[in-house]
C-alpha cells in the first residue's frame, strides 16, 4: 500500500483549515492541522510530517517563531509560510528563517498546488542527508538523551571529537541534567563498547568504604574483610569507569586516584602487589572545580589529570526548545509504564512546562509527568493534572497572588497528615484571594473551574 505525503497545516482559522484540508486531501495528501503554534510544534515532535503550511499571524506565538522553533526540532522539514498582509518584509523574515517559500493569501491554489509538488520533491531528495546529519544526534545517543536545541547541538559536536579517543572527561553540570546518560554514551559509542562500563557515585559511599570500593580489599585486612574483594577500577578493566560527584572525595582519595591515573596501577586494601589496569576514566560532578580548586577543597593536579576534555551539561532552562520533544519522548515511556493512553499535552498545559524554570531539570520534568498522567484519566494530559507549584509559576518567579498560598500550604503540609486538609486549605486560600469568584480562583490555581466547583461543594466552601 503506497504511502501519502503527509501536510501539517498550522492556523488559526478553523473554516480556512476545513478548507485547505480539503483541497490537500483531493490533491492526494494525508492532511493534519493545528489551530496555534504550539499544537502544531507538539504534533511536529509527536509525528512525521512531509511539509507544513504555517500561518504568520496567530495567537500565543505567531508564525516567525513558531517556524524558529519547528526548525530546531527539525531542520530540513520544508515550511509554506501563508500571510496575509503582502508585505515583502514579512516574506523576507520568513525566509530568513528557514522557510522553503511563501503564500499570499487569499491562496492562489493553482500556485499552491506546484509549489507543495516542489516541496515534496526537495523533501525526497534531502531525507538521506537528513538521516546522515541526525546521525550526530543518535550514533551517540543512548536512547534518553534528547534534544536538538543549539546547546544539545554542540554537545554532540563534543562527542564527535572524543568518542574514539581514550582522554579523561570531566562532565560538569547540575544535577537531574543526564551526566551519566552522556557517560554512557561516550562508553557505548567508543572503542571499549564490548567491555564493562562501572559506575560509581562518590557521594553515596560513606568516605570509610570509599577505598576498598574503587580498590578492592584482601582478605583479613580490615575487621569483616572474611573475602577477597575485586575493586570497580579492576571491574571495569579494559572499559570505563564512571566516578559521579567526584567533587566529593576526600583528598586522601584523591590522592590515591591521581596515582592510579599516572601509574595505571594500585594495591588493594590490605595487599602489598600492585594491580596494573587498563580504563578509561570519565567523571562527573555539579560543583564547580575550578572554584573547588581555588579554594583548597580540590587537587589541582588531579583536576588536571581528569578533566582533558570538560563538557558541560546546560540546564533544562538553558533548552527549553527541547522540552516538546522531551514531553513527547516521557508520553510514551509512561504510558508504556502506566498502561496509560495519553497521546498528547494541551497547549496551556504546554506553556506551563516550557514556561517554568526547571531546577530538578530532566529529572524534575520526568518526575512530573509520571504523576501527572497518573492524574489523568483522559488521552490530553491537561493543565489541571500537573503539580499546582508548576501552574503557579510564570517566567518572573511564583505569581505574586499565589506565594501565601504555597507558604500556608507548604507549612500545613509539614503537620497534618491528610492531603485533603491541606488541599481544602489551598482552596480556601484561593478563594479568599479571589473575593469568592470561583472562575478566578480557578484560573490562580491552574485547574478548570467545574473541577475546583467539585473540591468546593466537598469541602463545604462559599463561593459565588
Amino acid at each position: 500500500m503506497e504511502v501519502k505525503p503527509t501536510i501539517l497545516v498550522i492556523d488559526d482559522e478553523e473554516d480556512f483549515l476545513d478548507n485547505i484540508r480539503g483541497i490537500l486531501e483531493r490533491w492526494g495528501y494525508d492532511v493534519d492541522t493545528a489551530v496555534t503554534g504550539y499544537e502544531g510544534l507538539q504534533r511536529i515532535s509527536l509525528y512525521h510530517y512531509d511539509l507544513v503550511l504555517l500561518d504568520i499571524i496567530m495567537p500565543l506565538i505567531n508564525g516567525l517563531e513558531t517556524l524558529k522553533r519547528l526548525k530546531k526540532i527539525d531542520l530540513e522539514l520544508p515550511v509554506l509560510v501563508l500571510t496575509g498582509d503582502g508585505r515583502i518584509d514579512t516574506a523576507v523574515l520568513a525566509m530568513k528563517a528557514g522557510a522553503y517559500d511563501y503564500v499570499t493569501k487569499p491562496i492562489d491554489w493553482e500556485k499552491l498546488k506546484v509549489m507543495v509538488k516542489n516541496a515534496m520533491t526537495i523533501r525526497s531528495l534531502t531525507k538521506e542527508v537528513s538521516r546522515l546529519k541526525n546521525q550526530l544526534h543518535t550514533k551517540y545517543g543512548h536512547q534518553n538523551i534528547i534534544g536538538h536545541s543549539a546547546p544539545m547541538l554542540e554537545i554532540y559536536r563534543a562527542l564527535d571529537r572524543i568518542i574514539d579517543s581514550d582522554v579523561t572527561v570531566v562532565i560538569q553540570g547540575e544535577s537531574g541534567t543526564g551526566k551519566e546518560l552522556l557517560a554512557r554514551a561516550i562508553h557505548i559509542n567508543g572503542n571499549r563498547k564490548d567491555k564493562p562500563f562501572v559506575a560509581v557515585n562518590c557521594a553515596a559511599i560513606p568516605e570509610s568504604l570509599l577505598e576498598s570500593e574503587l580498590f578492592g580489599h584482601e582478605k583479613g585486612s580490615f575487621t569483616g574483610a572474611i573475602a577477597k574483594r575485586i575493586g570497580k577500577f579492576e571491574q571495569a578493566h579494559k572499559g570505563t569507569i564512571f566516578l559521579d560527584e567526584i567533587g566529593e572525595m576526600s583528598k586522601a582519595t584523591q590522592s590515591k586516584i591521581l596515582r592510579v591515573l599516572q601509574e595505571k596501577r594500585f594495591e588493594r586494601v590490605g595487599g602489598i602487589q600492585p594491580v596494573s589496569v587498563d580504563v578509561r576514566v570519565i567523571s562527573a560532578t555539579n560543583k564547580n572545580l575550578d572554584e573547588e580548586v581555588k579554594n583548597g577543597n580540590f587537587r589541582e593536579d588531579l583536576f588536571y589529570r581528569i578533566s582533558v576534555y570538560p563538557v558541560t551539561l546546560p540546564p533544562l532552562r538553558e533548552r527549553k526548545d527541547d522540552i516538546p520533544e522531551l514531553v513527547a519522548y516521557f508520553l510514551g515511556k509512561f504510558n508504556k509504564k502506566l498502561r496509560r493512553k495519553v497521546k498528547s499535552v494541551s497547549n496551556r498545559a504546554l506553556e506551563y512546562l516550557i514556561n517554568y524554570q526547571w531546577p530538578g531539570n530532566v529529572r524534575e520534568l520526568e518526575n512530573v509527568l509520571e504523576r501527572s498522567i497518573l492524574n489523568c484519566s483522559g488521552n490530553i494530559l491537561q493543565a489541571e493534572h500537573l503539580p499546582i507549584t508548576l501552574v503557579a509559576y510564570d517566567n518572573r518567579g511564583y505569581n505574586d497572588s499565589m506565594r501565601v498560598d504555597f507558604q500556608r500550604a507548604i507549612a500545613l503540609a509539614r503537620d497534618i497528615p491528610s492531603w485533603e486538609e491541606v488541599e481544602r486549605e489551598i482552596c480556601r486560600l484561593a478563594l479568599k484571594l479571589s473575593n469568592s469568584n470561583i472562575s478566578v480562583a480557578a484560573s490562580r490555581l491552574g485547574i478548570g473551574r467545574t473541577t475546583l466547583y467539585r473540591k468546593l461543594k466537598k469541602y463545604n466552601l462559599q463561593f459565588r
